[in-house]
């Protein structure tokens, strides 16, 4: 995409849909690539532990070892995030895929409990490592690269384009797993076809590493450079000295858009399974449709940032969350037999998923800004989303209703902070000032 610039016409060019569409396709196989391990968990419990170790303890190891992924995300993000401002944004942005890819193939060709006993879990667990510090990176250099490189008044759909990216990864991996769980009986996926989907995420990578070599960097990153100023030497320093402020926002938003995921892709199927008898075949269908409109909700959450700022759409979806999801559990709780319907609507609602990085690249100034949302972003995720899915879980129970409250107060959270935190002028950080001193 082309420099911000306001003379320019308010409109996508084929460059600005191609760097658009490579982002996109790189983080959505990047996303698989991290995902793809929870679809056989359970495989992989029986793989890589010992035989004799009771089946549920297995089990929890190996979802142990997939939360690992999300704890390492803060540390790998800093790391990431300080060369992205230092180096460039698309070197990290190259790296982070690269570093995705590798555990995952890696994964798909190594030894199990059987041939190397307690070495095989270690070995997996240091490659989730790694696999969690990519996606660390992946996610604030995504945001930044592709709102530095969108053009005047486009940077909402831009952004919002990119998250259906993102998003369109956890869609592409229970895709495949469906699809091996067709074809191969499950004792041959316990023998070998485990690994297929592994070795595909590695060629994913490869293809992901190829379409990055042709993206340039970012005009606002090029300015800064061109100023011939001296890049911060510590930029996650200077955002908790002199952007704290940001931080709240930046942390509580992250909060609201990791709730509405971990409760439209990762519990309302289970719940579906559990409380309210459905097949899994059933459930995928309708998780699979979910994760669909979520990726069309981005992309509208997208351009309505576009025509009446960030901070107001946040407001608008903020509103519409617990609506949608709402919508969709008076369904299952009632039969209404319109499941399908109100999934397809939860998922638009939760278009608030497309809405945060609009805020979050507008809340620090660009030569800090990777390591500003990387702080904030993955450590607030990491928190969120390996407690929340728990805390659901273990009061589903109680109520059918508390995914729906749960959403009423995430939406409220995200509601106050746009309502309180758009009037300072002191949050709001823009390119233009930048591209306009070179």
């Amino acid at each position: 995409m082309t420099a911000t610039n306001p003379a320019r016409p308010l409109r996508l060019s084929r460059d600005d849909h191609k760097t658009l569409g490579l982002a996109a396709l790189g983080g959505a196989l990047e996303i698989y690539d991290f995902i793809i391990f929870v679809f056989f968990a359970l495989t992989l419990s029986q793989l890589f532990f010992p035989p004799e170790m009771p089946e549920w303890l297995r089990l929890l190891q190996s979802f142990g070892i997939f939360v690992t992924g999300y704890l390492a995300r803060p540390l790998g993000g800093i790391l990431m995030a300080h060369f992205a401002d230092h180096l460039g944004r698309k070197k990290v942005f190259s790296l982070s895929i690269l570093m995705m890819a590798l555990p995952c193939l890696l994964i798909g060709v190594m030894p199990t409990y059987a041939d190397i006993g307690y070495a095989a879990p270690l070995i997996l667990l240091g490659l989730r490592i790694l696999q969690g510090a990519a996606v660390g990176g992946e996610v604030p250099s995504a945001w930044t690269f592709v709102a530095e490189h969108a053009p005047a008044g486009r940077r909402g759909y831009a952004l919002g384009f990119l998250q259906a990216g993102l998003t369109f990864g956890y869609l592409l991996g229970a895709l495949t797993a469906t699809a091996l769980a067709q074809v191969f009986t499950a004792q041959e996926i316990l023998d070998y076809a485990w690994r297929y989907p592994f070795l595909l995420g590695g060629v994913f990578g490869v293809i992901g590493v190829w379409l990055r070599r042709w993206l340039s960097e970012t005009p606002v990153f090029l300015a800064l450079r061109e100023r011939r100023e001296q890049p911060v030497a510590f930029p996650l320093r200077t955002v908790l000295r002199e952007h704290r402020r940001a931080l709240v926002p930046a942390a509580l938003l992250t909060c609201v858009l990791t709730s509405a995921v971990v409760v439209l892709v990762v519990i309302t199927p289970t719940v579906m399974q559990q409380r309210f008898g459905m097949s899994a075949a059933d459930t995928f269908a309708l998780s699979a449709l979910g994760i669909v409109f979520l990726n069309i909700g981005c992309v509208l959450a997208g351009l309505l940032v576009d025509r009446v700022g960030a901070w107001r759409a946040l407001m608008v979806y903020s509103l519409l969350l617990p609506l949608g999801v709402g919508a969709l559990y008076a369904s299952l709780i009632g039969g209404w037999g319109w499941t399908g319907v109100a999934y397809a609507l939860a998922g638009l609602a939760c278009g608030v998923v497309g809405v945060v990085p609009s805020v979050m690249v507008g809340l620090f100034p660009p030569a800090i800004r990777v390591s500003g949302i990387s702080f904030t972003y993955n450590l607030a995720y990491a928190l969120w989303a390996s407690t929340t899915p728990l805390m659901l879980i273990a009061l589903m129970p109680w109520s059918p209703w508390v995914c729906v409250g749960f959403c009423l107060l995430m939406g409220t959270v995200g509601l106050l902070t746009a309502v309180y935190f758009s009037a300072r002028e002191d949050l709001r950080a823009g390119d233009e000032l930048v591209l306009a001193k070179v």
